[in-house]
């Protein structure tokens, strides 16, 4: 057996295990990048070492783990490009950096997005002219052949996926979007690697050591423990959570699907090479590290194993390292996860400012979508005031509307029993159906993913554009339709641009790119409907822009462009800015104050097709003042003592 996997617990001494072999010496630091070091390394220690000794002290020796991390991030800051070091210092000066209003992101697989990596940086110019300061590379880095879940199935994570170029390009393009002032991000995956990954290929062929950073069984025994309390990911593709491989006589921990290998982070090593991996990243031009599937690193007999504590220990080490070696790196937690789940990936307690940088906000994505096809804002407002902080300490959420992924319905029956009338399955159903398109007066065309028998569930794949109704209305020659449409989808940019956090843009929803069906004919793709909703940037339709041609999609990337543009003017929306929800009583608005040192912005949103008005008073506003809608610039007229708000209207109020 290669892992303590013979009982519940772990084992209570430390254990052998074979060392990698020792790596070349560093360069030798000068005085004064020596000192600046240390002073790095005093300062994350204690909340680098703390996390790590309750994780490993039970399990390895604590000062030679020590002295491995120090080796290992001197090595690598001794190494680091003399450009990225100057970040480094101009971030350390100003750690909220990425808390700015200034802050706007792009979403982008390469080859959808421009070819090849060498392709990029032709529209870099686009981007800027978009407001765009981060961009997330979606998986970029080397992945199995064949089904690679999307890229998250890597078998090296030192190389670029062969299709998009080679590493010298990344760090070519790297270092052209740092001088047009755009950070890149890309997905680093820590919970599993591909079974064709070099350790897993060792492991497959017997080697002690590699055996050690995966979770394997010589029987089912322990599997058939686990899978008692375990849910499943994929349903569909890839039942259980648990692999058999006759060859090499093991089970394998396989959560999401069979070539996808669960690393066994009760081992120190996987801690060390992972971190190793960041260092060698950072060091060729990232700048934002999505930590990819974090919520599933710790395994605990009798639980989910998910969102356990000792996750937010190791984001915390791994944190508090890279802030030694390359503190202009920030880290984004990938945790799709229910609200009272979510938080915490933020840094709460102990772990307030030193864990994940930042954490996506699915759930204002789900109730985005929930109050667009309800018409209602009640489970919207309650939901947002129950769970989320007003703010966070060096952290804030990235908000978006729609991703790669699919939506899975986050609404639970605890929350629908508070507000009453509706129930979680019938709401999560209802939803399901509306955006599937079967729902009767549906403006939506999505499709159905993973449905769960056993729990009625499915998920939601879909184009922004689609599922907002603008397949619909134009297939219909709906020119009213389409008008809704249009502001539905301004309506989501508004949100996500005034919350509070960092705006994420999925490419092509700045021009309403719908589904894209084509998927189906590439065998490599067919299987995984989340491709419907992944197409290529359309080009043509962006040239036809700059001409002059009206029609919907110039409509939503003028008013896109528009909305971020207002946002890097209002200082209110500030990620460090508490967000504040407000329960207006209005069942079909939603409102939130954004109070900063000078003056508060008030934001509402209309959920519905249809003309509302909401007292200025439950928006906390003295309707006998002056006020200022920052999107359009144009003073507010309380009629009544109301705010009104037209179809799917948005408004940024602000004192004059």
């Amino acid at each position: 057996m290669a892992t303590a996997e013979t009982a519940p617990t772990r084992p209570k001494t430390p254990r052998a295990r074979k060392a990698k072999p020792k790596p070349a010496a560093a360069r030798p630091l000068d005085p004064a990048e020596s000192q600046i070091f240390d002073l790095r390394w005093q300062r994350s220690a204690p909340h680098l070492l703390g996390p790590l000794a309750r994780i490993y002290g039970e399990v390895t020796d604590m000062d030679a783990l020590s002295a491995r991390l120090r080796d290992l991030l001197e090595r690598y800051w001794a190494e680091r490009p003399a450009d990225l070091k100057a970040l480094d210092l101009e971030r350390d000066l100003n750690p909220d950096w990425f808390l700015d209003q200034s802050m706007v992101g792009y979403v982008f697989y390469i080859d959808r997005f421009a070819g090849t990596l060498r392709d990029v940086p032709a529209h870099i110019p686009y981007l800027k002219d978009l407001g765009v300061t981060y961009v997330h590379f979606m998986p970029c880095l080397k992945p199995r052949p064949g089904d690679s879940d999307g890229g998250y199935a890597v078998a090296d994570y030192r190389e670029i996926d062969p299709r998009y170029g080679t590493m010298a390009d990344f760090e070519a393009v790297a270092a052209e979007m740092r001088k047009a002032g755009i950070s890149i991000c890309i997905d680093l995956v820590l919970s599993h690697t591909a079974k064709e990954h070099e350790s897993a290929e060792k492991a497959r062929a017997g080697d002690a050591y590699s055996r050690d950073l995966y979770r394997m069984f010589d029987d089912d025994t322990m599997p058939k423990l686990y899978e008692r309390s375990l849910l499943e990911i994929f349903p569909d593709q890839a039942p259980g959570n648990f692999t058999w491989y006759p060859d090499i006589g093991k089970w394998v921990w396989t959560t999401f699907n069979e070539f996808q290998w669960d690393l066994n982070w009760e081992n120190p090593e996987v801690f060390l090479n992972t971190l190793e991996t960041i260092l060698y990243l950072a060091n060729r031009g990232v700048e934002v590290f999505r930590l990819d599937a974090v919520a599933f690193l710790w395994k605990q007999m009798g639980t989910i194993c998910q969102n356990l504590p000792q996750v937010h220990d190791l984001l915390q080490a791994l944190r508090q390292a890279t802030r030694v070696a390359c503190p202009g790196v920030i880290h984004k937690a990938e945790a799709i996860v229910g609200p009272a789940d979510l938080v915490p990936y933020l840094g709460q307690g102990r772990h307030a400012g030193r864990e994940s940088n930042l954490a996506y906000h699915n759930n204002l994505m789900v109730q985005y979508w929930s109050s667009l096809a309800s018409g209602d804002t009640r489970l919207m407002t309650h939901v947002m005031r129950k769970y989320f902080p007003e703010g966070f300490r060096n952290a804030c959420f990235a908000t978006y509307i729609r991703c790669h992924d699919d939506i899975g319905w986050a609404i639970t029956e605890e929350d629908c029993a508070e507000l009453g009338g509706i129930t979680g399955p019938g709401h999560r159903t209802f939803l399901a159906n509306f955006y599937n398109g079967s729902f009767p007066g549906s403006f939506a065309r999505g499709a159905d993913f993973q449905y769960n028998p056993l729990t009625g569930d499915r998920r939601t794949n879909g184009s922004f554009a689609s599922l907002a109704g603008l397949e619909a209305a134009l297939a219909a020659s709906d020119v009213h339709g389409v008008d809704l449409a249009v502001n539905r989808i301004l309506m989501g940019h508004a949100l996500i641009a005034s919350f509070g956090g960092i705006p994420l843009i999925y490419m092509g929803d700045e021009i309403g790119l719908l589904n894209d069906h084509g998927y189906r004919d590439d065998p490599d793709l067919a299987a995984d409907g989340r491709w419907m909703h992944r197409p290529f940037m359309d080009w043509d339709a962006v040239a036809r822009l700059s001409h002059g041609e009206a029609g919907p999609a110039a409509w939503i990337h003028a008013g896109t462009r528009h909305i971020l543009d207002r946002r890097k003017a209002t200082p209110e929306l500030a990620s460090w800015v508490p967000t504040r929800i407000l329960d207006t009583g209005h069942p079909h608005v939603f409102a939130f104050a954004r109070p900063a040192d000078e003056r508060t912005l008030t934001a509402a949103f209309n959920f519905t097709g249809q003309h509302q008005t909401v007292a200025a008073a439950a928006l906390g506003i003295d309707p006998h003042l002056a006020f200022e809608e920052v999107i359009t610039g144009r003073p507010v007229a309380f009629h009544g003592g109301g705010l009104h708000l037209p179809p799917y209207g948005r408004a940024w109020l602000v004192p004059v």
